[in-house]
């Protein structure tokens, strides 16, 4: 699934403290494709929908890509996605 819905997309604004539907589109790109790059650093198998560490990393990602920093994401959230990743790989054994 991980469908950036529209209430997804408000959650992230509130996370990033900003008001307005003017980045929307933006927003929305930058949540899609931190879903992607994770999907391959945790496994497939997660929903930003059912599973919330991982939607709490999109959320974390995209925060750094929106500030320019994503270089950095990596290496301060190294411990959760190989948490994730050993998660995900324990479930298709």
């Amino acid at each position: 699934m991980n469908e950036v819905t529209q209430e997804f997309i408000d959650k992230f604004k509130l996370r990033i403290k900003l008001d307005g539907n003017d980045e929307d589109s933006n927003l929305k790109m930058i949540l899609e494709n931190s879903i992607s790059d994770l999907l391959i650093s945790c496994g497939p198998s997660y929903t930003i929908e059912e599973n919330k560490n991982f939607s709490e990393l999109v959320m974390e990602r995209s925060r750094y890509v929106y500030n320019d920093a994503v270089e950095f994401f990596d290496n301060n959230f190294i411990n959760q996605i190989t948490k994730l990743n050993l998660t995900s790989e324990e479930l298709t054994i």
